[in-house]
């Protein structure tokens, strides 16, 4: 489905168009649930979370926020930070139930969205974007596109209109931030 679509269906949301809720639903579930699907197979093995559950989840923390999401790129940027959040709290909760018995915190030496890297810490990595927000939510948004919805260059070039040596300049230095955030 072209940015265009999505932007529509946002707006008639907004409005209140009978049956557009349902329609921006069809329109993009698809492309969150195989990111996804993505993104849990970077995952720990043993992770219990389901890609459906991941993306039901994340799509009801978007319900209601229709408002504030003008465009493709709006959409695709809270999806990011809602499954962030529902990845995130899934990890506290097992972490909770552990007893205090941390994971341990692990080098994020090159994170790459199709990852098999079974020792990437979610909260680890939820900390540092939070911080890097901070200095730049641009960086920040890059990441959390890639690291918890599982975007490519390309894709991630596409929803910020931007060029992709654009997209693989900030790439860099954002791996390179969270490198030396991290402690590795």
């Amino acid at each position: 489905m072209s940015a265009d679509d999505v932007t529509l269906l946002l707006k008639a949301v907004s409005r209140g168009t009978a049956g557009a809720r349902a329609r921006l639903i069809e329109a993009v579930y698809a492309e969150l649930h195989r990111m996804a699907e993505a993104k849990m197979r970077a995952l720990r093995p043993g992770h219990t979370l389901q890609p459906t559950a991941l993306v039901n989840e994340a799509f009801l923390r978007l319900v209601g926020n229709q408002d504030q999401l003008e465009d493709r790129a709006h959409f695709f940027g809270a999806a990011a930070k809602a499954m962030e959040r529902v990845l995130v709290d899934h990890a506290r909760q097992k972490q909770a139930l552990k007893r205090g018995r941390g994971v341990p915190r692990v080098s994020l030496h090159d994170v790459h969205a199709q990852s098999s890297d079974a020792h990437l810490d979610v909260l680890a990595i939820h900390e540092a974007v939070t911080a890097l927000e901070q200095e730049s939510p641009e960086l920040a948004a890059l990441v959390r596109y890639r690291y918890f919805v599982g975007l490519t260059l390309e894709q991630v070039a596409e929803i910020d209109g931007v060029s992709l040596a654009t997209v693989k300049r900030q790439w860099t230095f954002a791996k390179a931030w969270l490198y030396d955030r991290l402690g590795a």
